[in-house]
């Protein structure tokens, strides 16, 4: 029996889900959420096999919630919204239906998670969390509180191996995550990858300096330097129109 937690913001919704899930005997419904906090909590709590989990939600989003989870169980996505199936199956998610739900497609998806149970090899690779397109924000796990960082706040990001630090005028903060995915996900009119290791919001240059031939940095207002390499140094000229 696979152990089941209902994560979504709406009651109608969480009630329709456990009527659906309540008579089939291959479940056993362990909490309920109505947000990605509690979620978060419940997981932790509970160690489920599988979360039926909503999109949009207040606070934080389900794909920001996979993200805080070191190992997540298995996700079929529940959402009354059709654009996100390709982020979702890109976070290796078992299933991903749309509302109203059809009981026969929601048997088909547990029975995916069953045969994932009963063949892990063919359950797939780790999952590879994306950041929403367009985000607005960063979420990161400090000693086991949960930050929300906007885009506005943050000075630059730097490459440090396998984690990437989100600088901001206080701090940085380390987050499990590569700067190619930063890159593509941080909205270019905001931020530019300047350099292999460092991707730089443009609203905090305040001048670019030479250091000798061909060699320069980036001075931020805060009065940090941020290195700039050449490929950099001409992605922010053309930017910033000299």
């Amino acid at each position: 029996m696979l152990k089941c937690i209902i994560i979504d913001d709406e009651p109608l919704a969480r009630s329709l889900m456990r009527e659906m899930l309540e008579p089939l005997e291959m479940v056993q419904i362990v909490d309920e959420c109505a947000n990605g906090f509690e979620g978060l909590k419940s997981v932790q709590t509970h160690q489920p096999d599988l979360i039926f989990l909503d999109v949009q939600m207040p606070k934080i989003n389900g794909f920001e919630m996979l993200e805080l989870i070191e190992n997540p169980p298995s996700v079929i996505f529940v959402t009354a919204f059709d654009e996100y199936a390709v982020q979702a199956f890109d976070v290796n998610a078992i299933d991903y239906l749309l509302k109203p739900i059809e009981p026969s497609r929601l048997e088909k998806a547990i029975a995916k998670v069953q045969q994932g149970k009963s063949n892990p090899k063919q359950s797939g690779d780790a999952p590879h969390i994306m950041l929403p397109e367009q985000t607005q924000r960063v979420v990161v796990k400090e000693q086991g509180e949960i930050k929300i960082i906007p885009l506005d706040k943050i000075l630059f990001l730097e490459a440090a191996d396998d984690y990437v630090k989100v600088h901001t005028k206080e701090k940085y903060y380390l987050k499990y995550q590569t700067m190619a995915r930063f890159e593509q996900q941080l909205p270019a009119q905001q931020f530019v990858r300047i350099h292999r290791s460092y991707i730089v919001n443009v609203s905090f240059v305040n001048k670019i300096e030479l250091l000798e031939k061909e060699q320069y940095t980036v001075l931020l207002n805060n009065g940090q330097n941020v290195p700039v390499s050449k490929s950099g140094y001409a992605k922010l000229k053309t930017f910033l129109g000299i």
